[in-house]
């Protein structure tokens, strides 16, 4: 079992806050579309014949793409890969690109899951963030796609917002939830280096929100969701039943993927790889049959370390025999002495073999994760 995520650098504008790799050369993308395609032939054997569960279009804005680009690169998947043990063919898009047309097209294609960036329904605070939709045109991609047949939408919204109050945040769950999603992701706003939003927190345009009310806003998040009928399965992530991300579930699962494209990860268990952040230096050394990646060899603390890091961040836990078996006898039992005073504490808890925040645990998942971690001395 494996994933396969594919890397869209392209977006019209870029939002203030975000601080993943894209651009806007645009007139780059058949060439690039052109090197993706052969990165992905070229690296066949990085799976090493696993079945390929997953598929991802992220970015960037993958809706930017045409039908034709879509086509070229299902079409080296296919012949290279093979679709057929396929579950989840997942588009990242932006509202304002869902057009009657556009998501016809998508659903003539293999695509059986599309999430959507919302972020907020606010309409000030969309402008303030450089977004290229409303609130009304959210609404309305959302109808198009249930419209054309898809059954499977998640939605993204950022709190947290410069101005967030607990009205105005409550009022984005009580929208999104009202469109029935099968999925919702919610983040807290980072003020990320480099961006213009956190120039913007320097120059005391905008204010950080403080602690008191991001632990506010996310018992907000939480209580709305779950009366709404959504499964707490991941920290940021809520589901309807059995509607959970099988991509983002395998990252946290420790499931190996590929990642193709501009600045995009791939992960054997063993080793971390990255491509270049950069459109120009990726398709040239793509097209000289010399792809300009790095790699991380991964010793079993840092991986003991990873496991604890997005494991814990789920509703299933850390598997305690496989700590063990993957890990040795001497991290199981750091695991487990380090654990014992949040056992007794009752933020985490064992069950079926399972190590889980509770949830009280999970308001100070970040120490308790921290403190788990093996650190060498």
């Amino acid at each position: 079992m494996a994933g396969i995520y594919i890397h869209i650098p392209f977006c019209k504008t870029r939002c203030i806050y975000c601080d993943f790799y894209s651009t806007t050369h645009s007139e780059l993308k058949t060439r690039y579309i052109r090197a993706l395609c052969r990165e992905l032939a070229e690296r066949k054997e990085y799976l090493k014949g696993e079945a390929v569960q997953t598929v991802y279009f992220g970015g960037g804005t993958p809706s930017q793409l045409s039908e034709e680009d879509f086509r070229e690169v299902f079409g080296t998947i296919e012949r290279v890969y093979g679709l057929q043990y396929t579950q989840e063919i997942t588009l990242e898009a932006n509202p304002d690109d869902l057009t009657e047309a556009y998501v016809g097209m998508l659903a003539a294609l293999p695509f059986n899951r599309i999430s959507m960036g919302i972020q907020t329904f606010d309409d000030a605070t969309l402008r303030l963030l450089n977004r290229r939709h409303d609130a009304a045109q959210a609404v309305e991609a959302m109808a198009r796609c249930r419209r054309a047949g898809f059954r499977n939408i998640s939605i993204d919204l950022i709190y947290g917002l410069p101005g967030e109050t607990d009205e105005r945040w409550l009022h984005d769950l009580q929208q999104a939830a009202s469109l029935k999603p099968e999925h919702i992701s919610a983040y807290h706003l980072t003020y990320e280096q480099g961006t213009p939003l956190h120039r913007m927190l320097q120059a005391h345009r905008v204010s950080e929100v403080d602690e008191e009310s991001s632990l506010r806003f996310f018992s907000i998040l939480t209580e709305t969701l779950t009366t709404a009928g959504y499964e707490h399965y991941e920290i940021s992530n809520f589901c309807k039943p059995g509607m959970h991300s099988r991509h983002n579930t395998s990252y946290w699962q420790g499931v190996p993927y590929l990642g193709c494209g501009s600045s995009a990860h791939s992960f054997d268990i063993h080793t971390r790889e990255w491509n270049v952040a950069s459109l120009e230096k990726y398709m040239l050394s793509v097209e000289a049959g010399n792809r300009d990646f790095e790699t991380e060899h991964l010793d079993a603390t840092t991986r003991y370390n990873e496991c604890l890091m997005t494991g814990l961040r789920t509703t299933w836990g850390v598997s305690m025999p496989y700590i063990k078996q993957a890990f040795g006898t001497k991290l199981w039992q750091y695991c487990m002495d380090m654990a014992l005073p949040y056992l007794n504490n009752r933020r985490l808890e064992l069950r079926d073999e399972h190590l889980r925040l509770t949830q009280e645990g999970i308001f100070t998942s970040d120490g308790i994760i921290s403190d788990l971690m093996f650190v060498e001395e």
